[in-house]
């Protein structure tokens, strides 16, 4: 089956929705699938949910749905980088459901694997914990998370075939290959696009059954979230230099 759409905006038509709620991989701008992104803020939709580890910076991934006001609430991990999110978060603007990263990145998992809560230690006795079921297995305290299941999934892959099977590619495999399988339709755009068959099945990170479209978005910007440099050693200096004649 061909899920192959000519652009982001025929791959997201007739899905988006007022109030849904959307997971969108990444960590920090890496991975992220911004074509997808900048196909859900033209759509126009509110009121939306989005789960994702941060919402991108300023005016980059998540962002600009948030300069569009798009976003109801957030369930994040890591909410630094982004002064707008802030700023709209201290004002009650913006719900935020805070995690620790790995309990995150297990909610989503465990929802694309059909369980619906897990145990775990993370968070007992901090704020975390508060109003959530918390009980005692081998004299240990462990506090109750939910699984996580979305709407929609929108998603970033290296290469990907015209059925759906994903590569990732090194640091961009972040929160992508779990969140494709914990929604009820996900969407990958993908750096290559190539023939069924030509992926090593070994290599396949997500089965093409995850995946209900694809677009193709070669040679997508790949942003640097914080530019560290270091300053060069001062040119070192011609041979002979110094030397009495």
């Amino acid at each position: 089956m061909d899920k192959v759409y000519s652009d982001a905006g025929s791959a997201m038509a007739g899905l988006i929705k007022d109030g849904m709620t959307i997971m969108a991989g990444g960590f920090g701008l890496c991975g992220i699938p911004e074509a997808l992104i900048e196909a859900i803020r033209d759509s126009g939709a509110k009121d939306l949910t989005f789960i994702s580890n941060n919402a991108g910076v300023d005016g980059v991934g998540l962002g600009r749905l948030l300069e569009t006001r798009q976003i109801r609430k957030m369930i994040s991990s890591y909410v630094g980088e982004n002064k707008l999110f802030a700023q709209q978060y201290l004002s009650g603007e913006l719900e935020l459901e805070f995690n620790p990263q790995g309990t995150l990145a297990e909610r989503i998992r465990a929802g694309g694997a059909g369980i619906p809560a897990f145990f775990t230690k993370t968070g007992v006795g901090t704020l975390i914990a508060e109003g959530k079921e918390v009980r005692e297995f081998d004299g240990e305290k462990y506090v109750m998370e939910r699984g996580l299941f979305a709407d929609i999934a929108v998603v970033h892959a290296h290469t990907g075939d015209r059925e759906g099977n994903l590569v990732y590619r090194k640091t961009a495999r972040n929160f992508n290959p779990m969140m494709a399988t914990a929604a009820k339709i996900t969407i990958a755009e993908v750096e290559h696009l190539v023939e069924a068959g030509e992926i090593d099945p070994d290599c396949i990170h997500t089965p093409g059954i995850f995946v209900k479209r694809i677009v193709h978005v070669p040679n997508p910007v790949k942003h640097i979230e914080q530019r560290t440099t270091r300053k060069r050693a001062e040119a070192a200096a011609p041979a002979g230099a110094g030397e009495e004649i």
